[in-house]
């Protein structure tokens, strides 16, 4: 059985600025029910030194009951999520990552925003994160960043949260393979061979 994988973003707004980030930009870190301390812990001090940023590990919470689906398995809809989580936001922070063991989908779309065919397959697809683009609220999810090697599974983990925390500050995604910000395209791979930094373009763009 082959396994897909998606690194994914939702772009709500076309945007070629990023926003800017101060010493005083406060990100809460909200993991869910039964994900690491551990490994919150380091996606906190990682987005801290990586964006040098103010993070918080927010209280263990459920994963909302409406972001649930069983189309093909059960799993949670992680556009629902983002638009729960940015709104249920307290305010005395700027940003929000929530991170989850649990498997989470999309409906990945073509270019001119109609769901790719065929439907059966993509209406539902099993990603590894998603993000507003820009904005203040993304997810990501450890289920398909597994790997018997904990080293390759904590640098996976790393490199999906900077990822889609840079989406949220206006990254798009970047044509240089070896930026973290560059598109996974459906491929475990693609992450692997990046490196946990930022191309020149994309962090003068910060």
């Amino acid at each position: 059985m082959v396994i897909r994988f998606f690194f994914c973003s939702i772009i709500i707004m076309l945007c070629s600025c990023t926003r800017g980030l101060n010493k005083n930009t406060i990100v809460g870190i909200q993991p869910y029910a039964g994900f690491s301390k551990g490994k919150a812990d380091t996606i906190a001090i990682t987005i801290s030194e990586f964006y040098k940023v103010k993070t918080i590990v927010l209280p263990e919470i459920k994963l909302p009951k409406e972001a649930f689906i069983q189309i093909k398995s059960a799993r949670y809809r992680a556009d629902s999520i983002i638009k729960i989580q940015n709104k249920a936001k307290a305010d005395t922070l700027d940003f929000i990552i929530g991170i989850t063991q649990s498997d989470i989908s999309t409906t990945k779309k073509d270019k001119s925003g109609k769901t790719r065919e065929p439907k059966y397959k993509y209406e539902d697809w099993g990603i590894m994160g998603l993000a507003y683009c820009p904005g203040n609220s993304c997810i990501v999810s450890t289920f398909r960043l597994q790997h018997k090697n904990s080293m390759i599974h904590f640098t996976r983990l790393k490199k999906v949260a900077v990822h889609e925390f840079g989406h949220n500050l206006g990254l798009p995604h970047c044509s240089n393979k070896k930026c973290v910000m560059t598109d996974a395209v459906e491929s475990i791979k693609t992450i692997d061979n990046t490196k946990l930094t930022l191309c020149e373009v994309c962090f003068n763009r910060i």
